[in-house]
């Protein structure tokens, strides 16, 4: 087989992954507020076959930045960043909603698409000698993105990439994350 041959069957392969993760990804109207189409991984992740390949895509992508530790952000970053941590060898390191981390944090204010919030993450959690993936389910206005940059960034870790599972490209997040490498793999226009 050459190698071209080889890397048209890869990329089928991956094509043909990434469509199933689509296919199990459920559209929920009016949550949590009416207007909002959420999408609910909850599917995806509850077929061993689907989450296996979610997670297979994301650690592909992830050991292209040799990450140190992987960040992920409450509360489906939990799941998947957990996961890719686990399977890669490295540590994980979680960004939680305020008030559920003991120990001294960065706190970091954002806008989501339907309100507003706070993250936290512990400032020991990282230091100036880690090299970070942050992990999420998706990417709508790319605030709790850029609120997860600016506490890993306040440890004087360094942002190698962001890895989101879903991109709803209709939505704002590429202005605000602009300088970031970002990398998703399934993709909604609406």
């Amino acid at each position: 087989m050459s190698v071209e041959t080889m890397a048209k069957s890869q990329s089928d392969s991956k094509i043909k992954m990434i469509e199933t993760v689509r296919n199990s990804i459920r559209d929920v109207p009016d949550y949590p507020k009416a207007g909002i189409l959420f999408r609910d991984i909850t599917p995806a992740l509850s077929d061993s076959k689907v989450f296996g390949i979610i997670i297979d895509l994301m650690v592909e992508e992830c050991r292209l930045y040799s990450p140190t530790k992987i960040v992920g952000i409450e509360a489906r970053g939990f799941i998947v960043g957990a996961a890719v941590a686990a399977k890669m060898g490295v540590g994980f390191v979680p960004i939680r909603k305020p008030g559920k981390l003991p120990a001294a944090v960065h706190t970091a204010d954002y806008e989501l698409e339907y309100g507003s919030d706070k993250v936290e993450m512990h400032k020991d959690a990282l230091d100036n000698s880690d090299k970070i993936v942050i992990v999420d389910d998706l990417l709508a206005t790319g605030g709790t993105a850029l609120a997860a940059c600016e506490v890993v960034l306040a440890t004087g870790a360094k942002i190698e990439s962001i890895v989101c599972l879903i991109d709803l490209a209709f939505l704002p997040w590429r202005k605000k994350l602009a300088g970031y490498a970002v990398k998703t793999f399934v993709t909604f226009d609406n």
